[in-house]
């Protein structure tokens, strides 16, 4: 049983693609899952029978110019989280949901107003994924994608104007008052007039201000500047950790960063990422892995690999089961640092061969758990109480049976040890999380220039 009086979370990633990797040749995969909405209801209405607290789509704009890596995957395609989002509103009623929406690749105004409008149309259920894009500047009007640096600092800048938008507007403006006539108070509006580097937006907002006050926002870069943007913005931390201590280290330090910001450390919730595979058994749950693996075409998977961590060495022209060169240091990416690091550490930590290395890495580089419904609830637990998570980011490949294991099987046995609800607490995403609606910094009751306190 849990000697902890919390609860975890459980947050689901769904691939807005409809399957990771090479999952889609399974017998049991559906076809057509980028086009069929479908399979994307059944996923989000049997997540949340279990009680989830939010399902989480991905999202990227632009395609993989390598054509090998192209043609075995399903990357290809895939939904814009902004379009499932309210199609998910009008199929469920409790489940948080969260999608991802670039800071690079998209302006406030449009977003703020987006994500108001579904806020309203789930009652206050959505959660917005902040990130900076990995790519695509070539398809918005640019020759080459936007320099890390220079994408953090607009992301710190592009949250600023998206919550002055949602401020535009009092919780009580709009009185409407039918006998005088009087629709709203417009001492209740008011003017963002941002003035910055990369925005210049007046203001304000023509949509009401989210039920929430903001949606839930998410984060999951951890990169230095990362790091930084999750410590001051995020409230739910995405994030991929491989061991215990390196998963406390983690906790530890984006609390700490919070604190230092003036931030409540518990309106940060820190959610690792896993893998699972569920089988009765052990040997069964491995035979499961086993056979998605058998999916994989190794040699494109390993140069997609060597070329995404800078490693300076082709994997996929090595022998399976030759160990991997010691890299000196990570060629320097515009891309996804804190995921190079990860995989460079993982390289000097464990030793591994090019087999295990690929097969440690077939989840984007998160954990995977191969067992028994016990065995991955005492995984889970070992996190949660060892001060490492505060729930997990459940990475689903897409398969049904995988989905169905997991809320029928783990959920049940984490339940039964008091780690995870069996109803949910409140109608909005906020409520479920224990995270508080966020008070207008513009309010009269508040200083004009208050920062919220998220």
């Amino acid at each position: 049983m849990s000697t902890s009086p919390r609860q975890l979370i459980l947050g689901a990633f769904i691939p807005s693609a409809g399957y990771m990797s090479a999952v889609w040749r399974h017998p049991d995969a559906a076809t057509d899952l980028f086009r069929d909405f479908e399979h994307f209801r059944w996923v989000a209405q049997t997540l949340e029978a279990a009680h989830f607290h939010a399902v989480f789509f991905n999202d990227a704009v632009n395609v993989d110019p390598d054509k090998a890596s192209l043609a075995n995957s399903p990357m290809s395609v895939r939904w814009d989280p902004l379009v499932l989002l309210p199609a998910l509103a009008l199929s469920t009623s409790k489940i948080g949901l969260i999608g991802t929406a670039s800071t690079t690749y998209n302006e406030p105004y449009n977003l703020a107003r987006k994500l108001a409008n579904i806020d309203h149309l789930s009652a206050g259920r959505v959660g917005w994924n902040l990130v900076t894009s990995l790519g695509g500047g070539e398809n918005f009007n640019l020759d080459a994608h936007v320099l890390h640096a220079e994408r953090y600092e607009r992301a710190e800048e592009f949250y600023d104007v998206v919550t002055g938008l949602w401020d535009s507007w009092e919780d009580d403006a709009f009185v409407q008052d039918k006998a005088g006539g009087r629709f709203l108070d417009p001492q209740k509006m008011h003017v963002l007039n941002h003035h910055g580097k990369h925005f210049q937006v007046r203001g304000p907002l023509n949509a009401a201000r989210p039920p929430q006050g903001y949606p839930v926002i998410a984060q999951a870069g951890s990169s230095e500047a990362g790091q930084a943007l999750a410590a001051r913005a995020g409230e739910l931390i995405f994030t991929a950790q491989h061991t215990l201590q390196q998963g406390q280290t983690f906790y530890r330090q984006i609390k700490q960063g919070a604190v230092a910001l003036g931030r409540n450390p518990e309106h940060l919730k820190v959610l690792p990422g896993v893998s699972p595979v569920v089988g009765r058994t052990l040997q069964e749950a491995q035979a499961r892995y086993d056979r998605q693996q058998e999916l994989l075409d190794p040699p494109t998977f390993l140069r997609s690999i060597s070329r995404f961590a800078g490693l300076g060495v082709d994997l996929s022209e090595l022998p399976f089961d030759a160990p991997v060169p010691l890299p000196s240091a990570p060629l320097e990416t515009n891309g996804h640092k804190s995921r190079q690091k990860l995989i460079f550490d993982l390289i000097h930590r464990e030793r591994p061969t090019v087999r295990e290395l690929f097969n440690q890495l077939t989840a984007g580089g998160h954990r995977i758990l191969i067992g028994t419904p016990q065995s991955i609830a005492d995984d889970l637990q070992a996190w949660f109480e060892g001060g490492a998570a505060d729930g997990f980011n459940v990475m689903f490949s897409g398969l049904r049976q995988g989905i169905n294991d997991f809320a029928e099987q783990v959920v049940p046995e984490l339940q039964r040890r008091g780690l995870f609800r069996d109803q949910y607490q409140g109608q909005t995403l906020r409520d479920n999380l224990g995270l508080p609606f966020i008070t207008n910094r513009r309010a009269h009751s508040r200083q004009p220039d208050a920062q919220p306190s998220v």
